[in-house]
């Protein structure tokens, strides 16, 4: 599909409007879905075929002191993956706490278990039968 020959007039008028504050066609969000809805021609009309119209857009909103709303969405993405991140770092540190100390149990009862082997297979004191007295059971 080949462009409108006025696109490129369309976008820059939708560029104007959005910027004033007076969008027709769209929500007049500064992004270039608005953009485009605004111009009415695809997306793609500004991503793949005139992307110095979209760099153009997204200066002229930098210019004005306001940031493009995809990168106020991707800023407030970056604040809660970081804010993940320290939990998630905080939480790692707890679980190495807890291998440490369950190793610690787990060494404990190893060592209790080989001495508890050997008490087994270790040979025990011959013990006399007291006559009348129960026999002693192992």
């Amino acid at each position: 599909m080949s462009p409108a020959p006025d696109e490129r007039d369309r976008i820059r008028a939708a560029m104007d409007r959005i910027l004033a504050g007076t969008p027709q066609h769209s929500t007049g969000a500064l992004t270039i879905v608005a953009l485009a809805e605004e111009a009415q021609v695809p997306r793609n009309a500004l991503t793949q075929r005139h992307p110095d119209l979209r760099n153009e857009f997204n200066d002229k909103i930098r210019e004005r002191g306001q940031m493009p709303d995809a990168e106020k969405r991707l800023r407030k993405q970056i604040v809660k993956l970081k804010e993940l991140r320290a939990k998630d770092a905080e939480e790692l540190a707890q679980l190495r706490e807890d291998v440490q100390g369950l190793l610690r149990v787990v060494n404990q009862l190893t060592l209790e278990n080989q001495q508890l082997r050997t008490e087994l297979t270790t040979p025990r004191a011959h013990l006399r039968v007291v006559p009348g007295q129960p026999r002693p059971t192992r």
